[in-house]
């Protein structure tokens, strides 16, 4: 789903520089091509957030509430697999019985599959694959449903040559590096079990970070005020534990009980950390929901509190505020364990009370 309707899923990124003026005539100089036009090779361009095909970017159609609503789309015709196999296949037969020979050397093989996928390519449809995105100028960030590598590298590539700027993954080094001028590679490793050393300890700073932020939400109450609003936090399963080394690298815990379960607490012993799990946030009546990929700080199936009856420019402007307020509320949280994590006599006691909450963990069968 896209950011007008239903669940999100999307990364967060910076931009580097303030957005120009002329910022849509770039985009529009930028535009993906006509169908008509897409023959052999992909071609890949910008539309407008209101379908696939509006190629006809303006301020008019490029902004939505005060934002700027674009979507990177790529264009390609591409032959099924199983329909170029048996192409193919119908192709060898009939070159084997009328040579009569057994079978098709490797090389020729080959060159048929080349000429059946360059005979049928033309005649496919063109498929559309989308990037939605998000800008807010005055936030200085930019919301992508880019969630693999290949898909961030692409999006940042053809937005730096459409609006000149340049965006920057906000992974959690980075943002612990923006907001508190904290290196990650100056912490070094920690364990949150009391059963592994901390020189043994794997883990990236956002699997400490949600690791902690489950010691935070069930030992602390996972209560915490930002901008003098109250937030609660809690985690829900599916559950994703990662360590690298020997053994079962990962284990997940998707059924049942699973914060409760013996498998999760065995898993925090053995000195795994939460790579992926469930963030609920709420606060007063109102309540989001997100799965985060500790990681790259990706966000998959974002739910925002039930929304108004209200026209689309309105409703997504309090879709898009509810992201903002959420972003704000979890970077709070991000802070304080930041707070933590980079006072070394502060850590310490953390650890400490962290280790107890593993040891003392319900394990329910």
């Amino acid at each position: 789903m896209g950011f007008e309707s239903g669940s999100m899923t999307f990364r967060m990124f910076l931009l580097k520089h303030r957005l120009s003026g002329d910022v849509v005539r770039g985009f529009a100089s930028h535009a993906a091509p006509s169908l008509d036009a897409v023959k052999r090779e992909a071609h890949v361009g910008w539309v407008t957030g209101r379908h696939l095909l509006d190629r006809h970017i303006t301020d008019d159609t490029a902004y939505v509430g005060g934002y700027l609503r674009l979507t990177l789309v790529k264009m390609e015709r591409k032959v099924p697999e199983a329909l170029l196999r048996a192409e193919c296949r119908m192709q060898e037969l009939s070159e084997m019985k009328g040579a009569g020979e057994g079978g098709l050397k490797r090389d020729r093989r080959a060159a048929i599959r080349k000429d059946v996928a360059e005979r049928l390519q033309p005649t496919m449809p063109p498929t559309l694959t989308a990037i939605p995105m998000v800008a807010d100028s005055r936030a200085g960030i930019v919301y992508a449903s880019a969630m693999a590598e290949k898909q961030v590298d692409t999006f940042i590539r053809h937005f730096d040559e459409a609006a000149g700027v340049e965006l920057i993954p906000m992974t959690p080094e980075v943002v612990s590096l923006k907001r508190q001028q904290v290196n990650a590679r100056d912490l070094g490793t920690t364990s949150f079990s009391p059963e592994v050393e901390d020189e043994a300890a794997g883990g990236s700073l956002g699997q400490d970070f949600l690791t902690w932020l489950w010691f935070f939400s069930e030992a602390r109450g996972g209560e915490i005020e930002v901008a003098r609003e109250k937030w609660a936090v809690g985690i829900e399963g599916p559950l994703v534990f990662v360590l690298e080394g020997e053994g079962a690298h990962e284990a997940i815990l998707r059924k049942g009980s699973p914060l409760v379960s013996a498998e999760a607490k065995v898993a925090l012993l053995n000195g795994k950390k939460l790579k992926s799990a469930r963030l609920v946030l709420a606060r007063g009546e109102s309540q989001w929901g997100v799965t985060l990929d500790a990681d790259g700080f990706a966000f998959r199936g974002f739910k925002v509190p039930k929304e108004e009856r209200l026209d689309p420019v309105s409703r997504f402007q309090e879709r898009m505020l509810a992201v903002s307020a959420f972003r704000e509320a979890f970077f709070g949280l991000y802070d304080r364990f930041l707070d933590e994590r980079r006072n070394d006599g502060s850590w310490r006691e953390t650890r400490t009370a962290i280790h107890r909450w593993v040891s003392g963990r319900t394990a329910k069968r």
